[in-house]
């Protein structure tokens, strides 16, 4: 652990930079240096003859004030909770500024929550107002509407509402009768930002939920500031970027990249509701900095290898792998310990300007100075495989309970298959037990109503026990094993982390999820999905007929593919740790799907209750 005067000199560093200041007071800098210039667009009612529709910083500030006059109009308190649940459109973002400025508590719902789901979220919280974008969203909220007296107005952006509920309005009504009040009563609606402190929550996230119910984690205006301060300044990102909005707003990444950043750094980002538009978004805007779950990066990974492994041309394919051994020759090098000499940065500036530019252009990430991942370690060979583009990709790592990172790569230090280094001012060790320990101004103060949880979480000494066991080397480089609560005990008491059994079974092109099963058990076995996407055109190429992936699934050739895969995994897995029997499913797990959280990480209670005849078979 670095020596503690530092953390604590850089920590009031960070904090004298933050201010005390509140995120109004944050925004308000902003305009009145950026006001003219780019904050949000996206696709949504596009004008015509146009591909983006985008508010400046000036107009996004005097939209949600406009909100913010509705919301007093509507009788929001300082303090109240206002729902939203949208895709990532302007609209979300300036529901969320303007409840902000009410000196109301916003908090972003995650789309593809069920409705028992909603209703116990909204029973706890209970918000005053909801922002629904579409029929589906109404119908989530159908039970929480129904029980939970406090939601007083909602607020419909693309469905049509019930006839005749008076709670219900439309987006446009919504803004213009806040107009109306703000210009009524302008003082007023200026003022109510003036009753925020820096310990006021600036939201609450509600947790997806591997397991149980979500815990709405409270994150105050000192909490987001102090973090996207420190993100910032661990990525080195220390002008506005260009950047696009994808992942839930109700993450913890997306709140600090998408949200909370740009308000202070003048960004602009472009949000796309679509999460399945990305790789064509990132061909269009082409990002300066870009941060992807490690799935994204996987298939980024499995779409550029299934390309070049159908390139008829063997010179080709030799002349791509040559320069990709260039580019992670070169980001090795840049490493922690690593030595950088003219002959590889001569070799990887032939091999960019040969092959890896135009790659990188392909992707739409030729223009990228940070790349970041996190929600849970990148897989070492995705790493690998991103560096061979001459592309760093920084893991970093936290919670939602951390309000985001507390240990980052960065380019002032970084080294592939660790999670990095402590961010300023943060505290972070290991347990007795191998589990990260984390304490310092980034710490929910609580859950939302949840004193027992807050207790369990958060020790006497103000260290927050994360549940995931970690290692250090010698450098004070963190690196995540796997949660704690996910490692396998087999019936002779083997200890053995799953996620590194998946990561190696989803290196093959044709694999989209895989799940290894095996506590209690006297041996190790997995559950595969096909990749949705790569997979068809993988068979296609070969000659493969078939109707669907439930089809394709059982095709002798795919199987032997699935089989492949874990026999290339087993050869680099201890013996305890091989898989011995494998079922490849008919279905696809997605984000939609319960077997999945909305990101993308596995629900293994879920997967082994819904598949327990799979599992039986496979043991039997």
């Amino acid at each position: 652990m670095p020596d503690n005067a530092h953390v604590l000199s850089e920590r009031a560093r960070v904090q004298d930079l933050v201010g005390g200041r509140t995120l109004p007071a944050a925004l308000a800098d902003t305009v009145a240096s950026a006001g003219d210039h780019p904050a949000y667009s996206d696709k949504h009612h596009v004008p015509e003859g146009e591909s983006w529709r985008t508010l400046t910083w000036a107009q996004t500030r005097d939209l949600a004030l406009d909100l913010t006059g509705a919301l007093l109009e509507r009788g929001v308190l300082p303090g109240d909770t206002v729902a939203i649940m949208m895709s990532n459109r302007i609209e979300h973002f300036v529901a969320d500024i303007g409840a902000v400025h009410a000196a109301a508590t916003p908090m972003s719902i995650y789309n593809t929550l069920s409705a028992e789901q909603v209703a116990y979220v909204a029973g706890e919280a209970q918000p005053k107002v909801a922002f629904l974008e579409t029929a589906d969203h109404l119908a989530r909220w159908e039970k929480a509407l129904g029980q939970t007296p406090s939601v007083t107005t909602v607020v419909l952006l693309d469905a049509a509402a019930p006839a005749g509920d008076a709670r219900f309005t439309t987006w446009a009504d919504f803004v213009a009768a806040g107009s109306a009040y703000r210009a009524a009563h302008e003082a007023e609606v200026a003022a109510r930002a003036g009753e925020l402190t820096p310990d006021s929550p600036a939201t609450i996230l509600y947790t997806s939920g591997t397991t149980g119910n979500p815990k709405g984690v409270v994150l105050t205006h000192f909490n987001v500031l102090y973090e996207a301060q420190s993100t910032l300044e661990a990525a080195g990102l220390h002008e506005p970027q260009v950047g696009v909005s994808y992942l839930p707003l109700a993450h913890i990444a997306e709140r600090v990249l998408g949200l909370y950043g740009p308000q202070i750094q003048g960004s602009h980002m472009h949000a796309i509701g679509d999460p399945s538009q990305l790789l064509a978004t990132l061909g269009e805007v082409h990002p300066t900095a870009f941060f992807g779950v490690p799935r994204v990066w996987e298939k980024i990974k499995t779409g550029i290898s299934a390309k070049l492994a159908a390139d008829p041309d063997p010179a080709n394919r030799t002349m791509v792998e040559d320069a990709m051994a260039a580019g992670l020759a070169w980001v090795s090098a840049q490493e922690v310990g690593g030595v950088m000499t003219p002959e590889i940065e001569q070799a990887y500036a032939d091999a960019e300007a040969a092959i890896l530019g135009f790659l990188k252009l392909l992707l739409g990430l030729d223009q990228v100075t940070w790349a970041g991942s996190a929600a849970a370690p990148m897989p070492i060979e995705v790493a690998r495989f991103m560096a061979g583009l001459g592309l760093k990709v920084f893991d970093v790592y936290g919670m939602t309970e951390t309000c985001g990172a507390i240990t980052a790569n960065g380019p002032a230090a970084f080294r592939l298959g660790t999670v990095g280094r402590p961010t300023p001012g943060m505290e972070v060790k290991l347990a007795d037990d191998g589990e990260i320990l984390v304490r310092g101004p980034v710490v929910t103060p609580g859950y939302h109503r949840q004193p027992e949880a807050t207790a369990a979480l958060i020790d006497k000494d103000g260290w927050v026990h994360t549940g995931d066991i970690g290692t250090l080397d010698g450098d004070g480089f963190f690196a995540v094993v796997d949660r704690k609560k996910e490692l396998i005990i087999t019936s002779a008491g083997k200890n053995i982390a799953p996620s590194n059994i998946e990561n190696y079974l989803k290196e093959s092109p044709i694999i989209g999820h895989a799940m290894a099963v095996g506590d209690g058990r006297p041996y190790v076995v997995a559950i595969l999905t096909l990749d949705g996407e790569v997979a068809p055109v993988i068979a296609t190429s070969m000659g493969i007929e078939f109707g669907d992936l439930a089809e394709l699934a059982q095709h002798p050739q795919i199987l032997a593919m699935a089989q492949a895969a874990v026999d290339a995994a087993n050869e680099r897995l201890s013996r305890p740790e091989q898989v011995k029997a494998f079922e490849l499913l008919p279905t696809e797990w997605t984000a939609e799907s319960e077997e999945l959280t909305p990101t993308l990480k596995l629900k293994r209670r879920v997967v082994n209750t819904k598949y327990s005849d799979v599992l039986d078979r496979l043991y039997g």
